[in-house]
């Protein structure tokens, strides 16, 4: 309790009321939080029995490989994105996704010189494992490193969590139930096809397995021998980790033979509201428009009749790009634009040597998701196409803000600020 009382008789008062409170509190906290985690542990396990179990048998799960993944197990209510039984999501304030920071922070140079450093240290010891995999995948070794690398720290991070314990806490009272539950009955068919030991399914904290990071079901798709010894190992084999991964990205429309992109420089006569995959053209018509490679080098000739976009991750507060289909590609292994840029970004470096961004990551960030969302709604009612008021600045919310901006007498920046947000209200 703060602040001040006046007279003896009555601070004691409160004093001891203070205490006899505390110690009330303190047997609370005691008795009653242990009795509402047990509550929890037989609603989950009641779950397992009557919920789980039925569709997992139906899916070929036998009792004996449901009962060793969950033996022991008890929801973890540490991890993030929980709901309680019996209460409602709660969105917090203030989010801490990258995206909600200056992007520039995304590339500190201690973190992409990690993954830069490391990967052409083992691109030379890989040499022919990564050879064999371009020429049957076509995914250059050095986007392969530079995944690996950002992922686990090509091997290094440890995977403290039980899959199982994970997957079942999220499946059972996450807000995103339905999505966990299919990843969990993954789980359990990597085990029951003898893919994988249940002691083996070690996770991260959004149950990822692996050095590659695959969700179950990716697992299950795209995981491959590669190292030729009869079983998937993406816990412990560098070729089955690596080809694992050019297969995945293979899966998801990787192009042989092409990047994932350029920097560039925009003139202002290109406005930013021209960014996004679905509003590409030839990289000859870019040019056209004044938009040049940094450093004075031409577009590759084999790329000027390619099809290219424009990406520009902060609007006009950052580097520009001239993105590839090879650039989606990596987001679907992480929406994220900024991680697929850093993926892009590293594998130039492992390849070509230590060189950052020409281009300089201006003073933007610092807003809550919440602020976003409301500036999302409030361009959707002026008719503007957002994607989705999520609170992400996704490429299309960049563009609705310049084009909002030029409507408005305003210099187009492309980019989501507090000014902006004001004026939006």
């Amino acid at each position: 309790m703060s602040g001040r009382t006046e007279g003896g008789d009555t601070e004691r008062g409160i004093r001891q009321f203070c205490l006899v409170f505390f110690l009330a509190a303190l047997a609370f906290l005691v008795f009653s939080a242990p009795a509402s985690a047990a509550k929890i542990d037989d609603q989950f396990r009641a779950w397992l029995q009557d919920d789980l179990w039925p569709q997992a048998k139906a899916k070929g799960i036998s009792k004996q490989t449901f009962d060793a993944a969950f033996d022991g197990i008890k929801p973890n209510l540490k991890l993030p994105d929980l709901v309680m039984p019996g209460e409602k999501p709660k969105t917090p304030q203030k989010q801490h996704q990258a995206e909600f920071g200056s992007p520039g922070a995304y590339f500190a140079e201690k973190t992409v010189r990690a993954v830069t450093s490391g990967g052409r240290a083992r691109e030379a010891t890989n040499a022919k494992t990564l050879a064999a995999i371009e020429k049957r995948y076509g995914v250059p070794g050095e986007i392969l490193l530079a995944i690996w690398g950002r992922e686990t720290g090509f091997g290094a991070a440890k995977m403290p969590y039980d899959a199982f314990e994970v997957l079942g806490t999220k499946a059972f009272m996450s807000t995103k139930k339905d999505f966990f539950r299919t990843e969990l009955l993954a789980a359990l068919e990597i085990v029951q096809r003898g893919l994988a030991p249940v002691g083996a399914m070690k996770s991260s904290w959004a149950g990822a397995l692996g050095q590659p990071q695959f969700m179950p079901t990716s697992f299950l798709k795209h995981a491959v021998d590669f190292d030729g010894d009869g079983r998937v190992d993406i816990w412990n084999s560098t070729p089955d980790v690596l080809a694992s991964i050019a297969n995945y990205l293979v899966h998801y429309g990787w192009v042989r033979g092409r990047g994932w992109g350029f920097e560039v420089t925009v003139p202002e006569s290109v406005s930013c509201s021209l960014e996004g995959p679905d509003q590409g053209k030839k990289i000859s018509e870019w040019a056209a428009m004044g938009i040049k490679r940094v450093g004075g080098k031409p577009f590759p000739p084999s790329e000027l009749k390619a099809e290219g976009f424009l990406l520009m991750p902060a609007g006009r507060s950052g580097p520009a790009f001239i993105a590839t289909p090879n650039f989606y590609v990596l987001k679907e292994y992480n929406t994220s634009d900024l991680y697929a840029l850093f993926i892009g970004h590293g594998a130039d470096r492992i390849g070509h040597g230590d060189q950052t961004f020409s281009g300089n990551w201006g003073p933007v960030g610092d807003l809550h998701r919440s602020d976003i969302a409301g500036l999302q709604r409030t361009l959707e009612a002026k008719g503007y196409d957002v994607g989705s008021a999520d609170g992400l600045p996704g490429f299309k919310t960049r563009r609705s803000i310049g084009k909002w901006q030029v409507k408005n007498g305003q210099a187009a920046t492309c980019f989501p600020d507090a000014g902006l947000v004001a004026a939006l209200k």
